[in-house]
């Protein structure tokens, strides 16, 4: 039976019209952070994920590698630069053996509280340090929270750098971080994360780092002494690889772009939030805290830091004094 000419003009029609229909190309977007659930990257990449899933109707999905499961942060620079994967929340110190101008907003007894961070790292200045990561291979997207890093250490409590001296202190990869704790006398260790084995062992006497890590890591177990010294605020950087950003369209830019900074506002917000109760729980759990060492003479012994060598390169000297002028 022959069909008849209406129909096959139907047909070919419909036909037309499913082949000139644009197909949306799924994207999968692999996130590496290093620490487990639970932690400060780990919840913003979670609350990314819920965003980004909803806001693009199933089209943008999110593999979230976590607990250190694709490398150390310095690895999973490495491969957010190769673009084996995608996107990253990463801690700002292990960045300075990529770009030298990310050591500014580590540098210490910088910024006087959160709100004077958000407003220099949400602001021009900010996003200068962003955009410099793209001569690097990374697209800087916003500033999340580690937060205002504390020393603990397993053999005296420490009121002054003179109680510093000799203490075998974990640092992070960063010329930077180690630098400092080498002008208050102590013995840094880069070693990547995580610790407690190192600190149960006595491999190492202690650490710096915010309060939820001494919580969500249970440190308390195996360090019995805190110092409130707040001497680094430690952001985050959120990043995408370079390479694999300029392959998305525009709108699909700004729908990630904006998703990632909404979940580091969250973040941000929640770590601060529950500072307070981390201080008591620390206290319980038996951790001796001094919440008031001396920070004058924390600050005098690295007052000097801005004429070392790490911040020779004029590019990065001048970025340092701009944000020194504009914390003052």
């Amino acid at each position: 039976m022959r069909m008849p000419p209406y129909r096959f003009t139907l047909t070919l029609a419909l036909v037309v019209l499913v082949l000139a229909a644009p197909v949306r190309a799924a994207v999968q977007i692999k996130l590496g952070v290093v620490t487990k659930p639970g932690s400060a990257q780990n919840i913003v990449a979670e609350k990314f994920k819920s965003l980004i899933e909803s806001r693009s109707g199933g089209d943008i999905t999110v593999r979230i590698f976590h607990s250190k499961s694709i490398g150390n942060e310095t690895e999973i620079l490495q491969q957010l630069q190769m673009g084996t994967i995608q996107m990253g929340i990463i801690t700002a110190g292990p960045f300075d053996q990529f770009d030298p101008i990310v050591r500014v907003v580590n540098y210490p007894f910088l910024f006087r509280d959160n709100e004077q961070a958000d407003a220099i790292l949400d602001g021009p200045l900010g996003t200068e340090i962003l955009k410099s990561l793209e001569g690097s291979g990374f697209k800087g997207l916003c500033f999340s929270e580690n937060g205002f890093r504390n020393l603990t250490n397993n053999r005296r409590p420490v009121r002054s750098p003179e109680d510093v001296k000799g203490l075998k202190i974990r640092v992070m990869s960063s010329a930077l971080h180690k630098s400092i704790w080498q002008m208050l006398g102590a013995n840094p260790t880069p070693m990547p994360w995580p610790i407690y084995t190192e600190l149960e062992q006595g491999v190492i006497d202690g650490q710096e780092n915010p309060l939820w890590v001494m919580e969500v890591y249970k440190f308390y177990e195996i360090q019995k002494y805190m110092s409130l010294t707040r001497h680094v605020y430690s952001p985050h950087i959120d990043v995408a690889s370079l390479s694999w950003w300029k392959t998305l369209a525009p709108e699909m830019q700004k729908m990630i772009h904006d998703a990632v900074y909404e979940a580091a506002v969250f973040q941000r917000k929640e770590n601060r939030d529950k500072d307070a109760e981390r201080l008591r729980y620390l206290k319980q759990m038996g951790m001796q805290v001094v919440e008031d060492p001396d920070l004058g003479a924390f600050r005098e012994r690295v007052s000097d830091m801005k004429n070392m060598e790490l911040f020779s390169d004029p590019r990065v000297r001048d970025l340092l004094e701009r944000i020194l002028e504009a914390t003052r």
